[in-house]
C-alpha cells in the first residue's frame, strides 16, 4: 500500500510517498479543509484512509463492470428506507474519510445535504490491484467502524469475500465467508434482497 501526505503551499496538490502514517494523522477537518481551501482540487482522485491521503486507483474494465452491475442490482431492489452511494464519501472515525465503491446506507439522498453518512447497512469494494488495501486497510477501518457488513469483490480469484459481525474494539470482523459464482448473497441488513454472484462477477474469457 502506498501513503500520500499533502505538501501546501505550492498552489497544487502535491504527493509525498511515505512509509509509515506516524503520529501526524490528518483528522477529517482537517481534510474538509484543504478540500475547502482548493488544496485537494475535484480532479484529485485522493481518500483519507487512517489519517493518510492515499491516491486512488483508475478502474479497469472488470472493475467497471462489477460496480455498474452491483449499483443496478441493489438499486433495482432497495426501498424508500435505503439508497445507493457509488464512490462517495463516508465519515468513518475522526481519521478517515474512505470513498468505498459502493455503500447501502439507510434513508434518502435528501437525508445527507449536510453532512455525508457516518456508516452504512453494507459497503463494498470492487478489488483487483487493491486487494491487500481493501483487506488489510478497509477491512479494520470498516469494522472499527461498526459497518455491519462488508464485502470484497475480489476480482483476482472471481469470488466475494463477506465479513460480517464486526468487533470495533479489535478492528475486525468475526465471520467471514466466501461466495463464488453459483452461489446468492442476502445482505444482513436488507432483508428480502439477495444477489446472485455470478450477476455480478465479470464473465471469464472463453
Amino acid at each position: 500500500m502506498r501513503y500520500f501526505s499533502l505538501v501546501e503551499g505550492l498552489g497544487t496538490v502535491v504527493v509525498m510517498a511515505t512509509a509509515d502514517p506516524g503520529e501526524g494523522r490528518i483528522t477529517r477537518e482537517r481534510y474538509w479543509q484543504l478540500v475547502a481551501d482548493g488544496t485537494i482540487g475535484p480532479d484529485d482522485r485522493v481518500e483519507l484512509l487512517e489519517g493518510v491521503i492515499v491516491a486512488m486507483s483508475p478502474q479497469n474494465p472488470p472493475h467497471a463492470f462489477a460496480l455498474g452491475r452491483l449499483n443496478r442490482l441493489l438499486g433495482a431492489v432497495l426501498g424508500a428506507e435505503a439508497s445507493v452511494r457509488v464512490q462517495l464519501p463516508l465519515e468513518v472515525g475522526a481519521h478517515s474519510t474512505p470513498e468505498p465503491d459502493l455503500a447501502i446506507v439507510a434513508g434518502r439522498e435528501e437525508d445527507y445535504l449536510t453532512g455525508h453518512p457516518t456508516t452504512g447497512l453494507l459497503v463494498i469494494e470492487v478489488a483487483d490491484s487493491t486487494l491487500s488495501q481493501d483487506r488489510l486497510t478497509k477491512g479494520p477501518l470498516y469494522a472499527a467502524g461498526g459497518i455491519p457488513e462488508y464485502w470484497i469483490v475480489n476480482l483476482r480469484d472471481a469470488c466475494i469475500e463477506v465479513y460480517r459481525s464486526p468487533v470495533a474494539s479489535e478492528r475486525r470482523y468475526d465471520e467471514r465467508l466466501i461466495a463464488r459464482a453459483g452461489d446468492r448473497l442476502e445482505p444482513l441488513g436488507l432483508p428480502g434482497v439477495a444477489i446472485a454472484v455470478a450477476d455480478v462477477l465479470p464473465p471469464r474469457p472463453s
